[in-house]
């Protein structure tokens, strides 16, 4: 370690109480020596236990079979969300109207949002009724653990649309971090099985002695062995240590359009593998707490419900000016969200 990171040092310690999740970011988080004596093995202990708490307290307003369903295998699938009227006036104004977008490149997959604000909520009725209802707004705080409303966006993934032999890191399993998330997929088309469907195992969200021991074990090598997403937090698992963590087969879940699938991150999941390009159109919805609270939160950040996900962009565009941190969701202008022109350039040029 180079002594000119040391003045780093306070922010180290500070971030052992947040969400922190880099290895390769912090000595602390890091150390294979504080890991061995369960540095990391305490972390992810106290976030699951305060996350269990706060769901017991978000429990009574979630319809018991939404419940049941979510603690035996860390999703719900809702079909049929929308009327067919509905569901077809969402597609008719994506297909249409332009909305300001931006774009993000991971392998050869291009992954293009436009921010559900209030301006975007007012061309889609619909969508802005759904997200208004009680029982799936007590659906997404259960699962996520807080009363914060989520961050909304309508999604486009082109899987298979950059040049070159990089992969999609999506299709990797893995958990997004050490403690729970919410994200949530209303599909606006019909996914089939080989269009890179959403995947998940069953009951990996639950933090049984088995996955305590491999998340241990995995601190301990990540820096060594682990890929630059591990490395990251967000550590990826191979499907054949599955049967060792007492976890089933992935499900795919090839799904008709109007299908809503609400999730918990720590659970095991990817996006599914195809030998094609692919398209998928969806309202994403997302929302992360902090793990060491032992409040259910959500006042402070009602107000800014239908603007936090353009707030966090400028943000970032703000630091990327500046050096300090980059932006890697680019804007692309006005475009119809179900069918992004990217034009004939590079992704890597044009993003």
């Amino acid at each position: 370690m180079r002594w000119a990171r040391w003045w780093r040092a306070p922010w180290w310690l500070v971030a052992l109480a947040t969400g922190a999740k880099s290895f390769a970011d912090s000595p602390l988080l890091g150390s294979r020596r504080l890991n061995a004596r369960g540095l990391h093995a305490v972390r992810v202990r106290l976030a699951h236990a305060l996350t269990a708490q706060r769901r017991r307290r978000l429990a009574a307003a979630v319809p018991p079979h939404w419940r049941e369903a979510f603690d035996r295998d860390g999703y719900v699938v809702v079909p049929d969300l929308l009327s067919p009227a509905e569901l077809e006036a969402v597609r008719r104004t994506l297909s249409e109207e332009r909305l300001p977008m931006r774009a993000h490149l991971q392998g050869d997959t291009i992954t293009a949002r436009v921010v559900l604000d209030r301006p975007a909520m007012a061309r889609l009725p619909a969508l802005e009724r759904l997200l208004k209802r009680r029982d799936l707004r007590a659906l997404f705080a259960y699962v996520a653990g807080t009363r914060a409303p989520p961050a909304h966006f309508l999604q486009t993934i082109l899987g298979g649309a950059a040049p070159g032999d990089l992969p999609d890191p999506q299709v990797h399993l893995h958990a997004d971090a050490f403690y729970s998330s919410m994200k949530a997929w209303l599909f606006l088309a019909d996914v089939a099985d080989n269009g890179r469907p959403l995947t998940y195992v069953a009951g990996s969200h639950r933090l049984t002695p088995a996955r305590l021991a491999w998340e241990r074990g995995r601190s301990l090598t990540v820096l060594e062995h682990g890929d630059r997403l591990s490395q990251r937090g967000s550590f990826r698992v191979e499907q054949e240590e599955l049967p060792g963590l007492g976890l089933p087969t992935p499900t795919r879940f090839a799904v008709p359009a109007n299908t809503l699938i609400v999730a918990d991150m720590f659970g095991f999941h990817a996006r599914g593998d195809a030998a094609k390009p692919t398209t998928r159109v969806e309202l994403w919805s997302y929302s992360r707490r902090a793990p060491f609270l032992p409040n259910v939160g959500g006042w402070l950040l009602a107000p800014l419900a239908g603007s936090r996900g353009g707030l966090v962009y400028r943000l970032t565009d703000w630091l990327d000016r500046r050096g300090l941190r980059r932006q890697h969701w680019h804007d692309i202008g006005l475009q119809p969200a179900a069918a992004p022109d990217l034009g004939d350039g590079p992704p890597e040029r044009l993003l």
